[in-house]
């Protein structure tokens, strides 16, 4: 039996209609809701990811400001526009797009994010906050990728969770939302010996380490939620994920693709950290 394939698209339309309609009474009622992105540089991947979040605020009904900044650009200047956007009344969200260019910190950069406008979550003051399960914010991915999860209508309280991957942005912020969930939570990564067989014991599999079809069948147990987070393109220019896509379908419950997975996830719940953001502001 085939698995139930998770189109996150679906999903992401679903919550964008509903923020719709929220963003249109908050206009109604003065509050206009908007999100200031920063670009350094020309990183062409960069500079896609910043037209869809754009394109994604113009159908919600987001203010949108966009600063792009030359390659050059000091740390000092890049703060000082920071700073200036936490003061300013008409923006909710501030997100620095990564990878910054390689003379600025990015630590020292998202640390000056007010936290109460830092829709990423990257601040250490929300990451503090996601440890503790008292937050406001969370990462975007990890968020879509819980959202994708409670639509199967499965209830992760006691499964075994698997996560692979343990960066800042998803593998870590992802095990601490599973934990909250009451699930039993492995995090793997590449000093994990026996990958495979932990991976087996998973009922809900989280793959997110940026390596092309590295899980197949064999890491998967008979019906486990599989969740693809990787984005590979491979020679042939397409696409793919960290899972071995058609192998695994045949022996998961549920299964989400790349593309048209957790990827359009991610922005909406961009989206709906700004519009929380511009609700808490009143």
């Amino acid at each position: 039996m085939s698995a139930v394939i998770l189109s996150g698209l679906e999903i992401s339309n679903d919550i964008r209609n509903k923020l719709k309609k929220k963003v249109e009474s908050m206009k109604q009622n003065g509050l206009h809701p908007g999100l200031a992105v920063i670009l350094v540089g020309n990183d062409p991947a960069s500079r896609i990811y910043v037209n869809n979040k754009k394109k994604a605020c113009e159908e919600i009904g987001i203010r949108s400001f966009e600063y792009v900044l030359h390659e050059e650009t000091s740390e000092e200047d890049l703060i000082q526009l920071v700073e200036t956007l936490n003061e300013d009344k008409s923006v909710h969200g501030i997100l620095v797009q990564l990878p910054l260019p390689k003379h600025i910190n990015t630590d020292n950069v998202l640390l000056k994010i007010s936290p109460n406008k830092d829709v990423d979550a990257f601040h250490p003051f929300n990451v503090g906050r996601i440890m503790i399960g008292d937050y406001c914010f969370l990462p975007c991915t990890p968020a879509g990728i819980m959202e994708i999860i409670h639509r199967t209508g499965i209830d992760l309280q006691g499964k075994e969770c698997v996560v692979v991957g343990r960066s800042n942005i998803v593998g870590k912020p992802m095990a601490m939302l599973l934990l909250h969930s009451n699930a039993t939570v492995t995090i793997c990564h590449s000093k994990t010996e026996n990958l495979k067989d932990v991976c087996r014991r998973a009922d809900v599999l989280i793959v997110a380490v940026g390596k092309p079809k590295l899980i197949n069948a064999e890491y998967v147990k008979d019906g486990a939620v599989v969740i693809d987070v990787g984005m590979n393109r491979l020679e042939n220019r397409k696409l793919c994920g960290d899972v071995d896509f058609e192998s695994v379908l045949e022996k998961a419950s549920y299964i989400t693709p790349v593309p048209g997975g957790v990827g359009p996830m991610t922005i909406t719940m961009l989206m709906k950290n700004t519009v929380m953001s511009a609700e808490l502001s009143k």
